[in-house]
């Protein structure tokens, strides 16, 4: 006898048939992002292994340009998990010396949030590069939250208020269909 069936209740998991491709998945793809910061291209491919230093989540160019990766989280308000996009946002020289020194130390979430420019481009949000950002520091082994600041741009409107399920699935199917056509 079970007295409390709720407790034995899995989670529903939604399948996601991508509109493009037809591919059904087990669930909705919520998480996306770029491996590089967008300045990195600016580079020509023939000179990124001498002028670019490249590390997980850091990223320095002609030892002059810093940048970070972390996470820009949209909430879905009627849904159990969010839209996630791993992004690069810039930071000051002095701000990335500081991410350095505090790498392992687990007070670093106690640091004040760090400003930077978005150098992402975050599919569906318009124009995203150079955007206004703070990161606020995570426990050691994530990356920080990003923030966008950029005051009536869609993107911080959402990260902000949230957005539905269905206008999560709407985000999906159009970087699905993106990605799809550069293969």
């Amino acid at each position: 006898m079970k007295l409390f069936p709720f407790f034995n209740k899995k989670e529903k998991k939604v399948a996601y048939k991508c509109s493009c491709c037809g591919k059904v998945y087990d669930e909705l793809p919520l998480c996306f992002g770029s491996d590089y910061p967008n300045y990195y291209f600016s580079i020509p491919s023939d000179e990124r292994e001498t002028r670019i230093e490249l590390k997980e989540s850091l990223c320095v160019v002609d030892e002059k340009c810093f940048f970070h990766r972390g996470r820009l989280t949209i909430p879905i308000i009627d849904y159990n998990e969010n839209l996630i996009f791993n992004v690069w946002t810039s930071i000051s020289e002095d701000n990335f010396g500081k991410r350095m020194d505090l790498w392992e130390n687990p007070n670093r979430v106690n640091e004040e949030p760090y400003f930077g420019w978005l150098q992402t481009n975050v599919s569906t949000y318009g124009e995203t590069l150079n955007i206004k950002t703070i990161a606020i520091e995570q426990n050691v082994g994530l990356i920080p939250e990003i923030k966008s600041i950029e005051e009536g741009h869609l993107l911080t409107i959402d990260q902000e208020n949230g957005i539905t399920y269905k206008r999560a699935v709407e985000i999906v199917d159009e970087i699905m269909k993106y990605q799809h056509s550069l293969n």
